[in-house]
């Protein structure tokens, strides 16, 4: 996949994202499902610190800073970035990431969906240059390259979907018992 078609592809998620965030109340948005899992609001303050943590990686690859790696990617991360998937089931936070992790406004979560975009939009022609040997570790993935690191971004917000999902289904069961 090009990194034109990462980029749409996230585009698109972020426009359901923004959806999202238009068509729920401030209520719900910050509301936990009663199983004690995120709100709407944690979820969307994960993904996109997470993803401006990714972009700081990006950029890390593409000035040159990161590590230089000739190895090749471990064939679980393999799998995970060819097929563009996160193993099945709930998976945790690194404690890095979790500890990021606040209850934020619709105006806040569209802030956010903001800055991430603009600067996404700013690295595109960037990470197609950067030396693929030039890598950052990932908490959990290991060293990645600038490109990795994209795809990486891809399948973390797509995966949130699922996510988002759950939240819906929950909080419309707890509405409705």
């Amino acid at each position: 996949m090009s990194i034109k078609r990462h980029i749409n592809s996230l585009t698109k998620t972020i426009e359901r994202y923004e959806h999202l965030i238009k068509s729920v109340s401030e209520e719900t948005f910050t509301q936990n499902p009663t199983d004690g899992g995120w709100s709407y609001s944690e979820t969307f303050s994960h993904i996109f610190q997470a993803n401006l943590a990714s972009l700081i990686a990006i950029e890390k690859c593409f000035l040159g800073t990161g590590k230089i790696d000739k190895k090749r990617i471990n064939w679980v991360v393999w799998a995970i970035l060819f097929f563009g998937r996160l193993p099945p089931g709930k998976l945790k936070a690194p404690a890095s990431i979790a500890s990021m992790v606040k209850k934020i406004t619709r105006e806040e979560a569209a802030n956010l969906i903001i800055k991430f975009s603009n600067r996404l939009n700013d690295f595109k022609s960037k990470v197609e240059k950067a030396d693929p040997y030039q890598k950052i570790k990932h908490p959990r993935l290991g060293l990645l390259n600038a490109k990795q690191w994209l795809r990486f971004i891809e399948v973390h917000t797509i995966h949130h979907t699922y996510q988002l999902g759950r939240i819906e289904s929950k909080l419309k069961m707890a509405a409705n018992p």
